[in-house]
């Protein structure tokens, strides 16, 4: 089976009820939900982890990229998409509470995006950690997210032994190489 982002599915995403939830959201900042907004969102919702411009663009050939960046755009705003920066500019996907709770591992050198699901109990304690962190700041967080960054297994295969893949990590390797 091919690895294809676009074609895999997310059943939390594919709800009936995405659309309706993203029309809420838009309205609650002014905005209507248009069929380009649709399209995007579609898009999306059929997407198993995040994509860039470019896959969003294949996978729905009738949109222009100067459209469907503002409408992304507005979306990101509205709280119904969420963008991940990346080293090629980003990826998008369905904002949090339209898909399943997860977390992103990011390529610094091609700028692919991996979701992963933490396992069971990490949660808990990464809830924990942030609420002692911010207790003594006097911040009050509302939720979380966790991008790690690194190189792929693919990028890492092409580079150099010893290699560093960007600046983003120079000298902030966490723990021992694993190879």
């Amino acid at each position: 089976m091919v690895d294809d982002p676009v074609t895999r599915l997310d059943p939390v995403a594919t709800r009936p009820d995405v659309h309706d939830v993203v029309a809420a959201r838009l309205a609650a900042v002014g905005q209507r939900y248009t069929r380009m907004r649709g399209k995007l969102v579609g898009v999306l919702a059929r997407a198993g982890g995040p994509l860039s411009l470019p896959e969003i663009l294949a996978a729905e050939p009738g949109l222009h990229q100067s459209s469907a960046y503002r409408n992304l755009a507005v979306l990101v705003q509205a709280g119904a998409v969420g963008r991940i920066l990346t080293s090629d500019s980003g990826r998008y996907e369905l904002a949090e509470g339209l898909r399943e709770h997860h977390h992103h591992l990011v390529c610094l050198s091609c700028g692919s995006v991996i979701d992963v699901t933490l396992p069971a109990g990490s949660e808990p304690a990464i809830d924990t950690a942030i609420r002692a962190v911010a207790d003594t700041t006097g911040f009050r967080p509302t939720g979380h997210r966790l991008d790690v960054l690194g190189v792929c297994s693919r990028c890492d295969r092409k580079r150099e032994p010893g290699a560093v893949p960007g600046p983003a990590l120079e000298g902030d390797e966490i723990g021992p190489a694993r190879r």
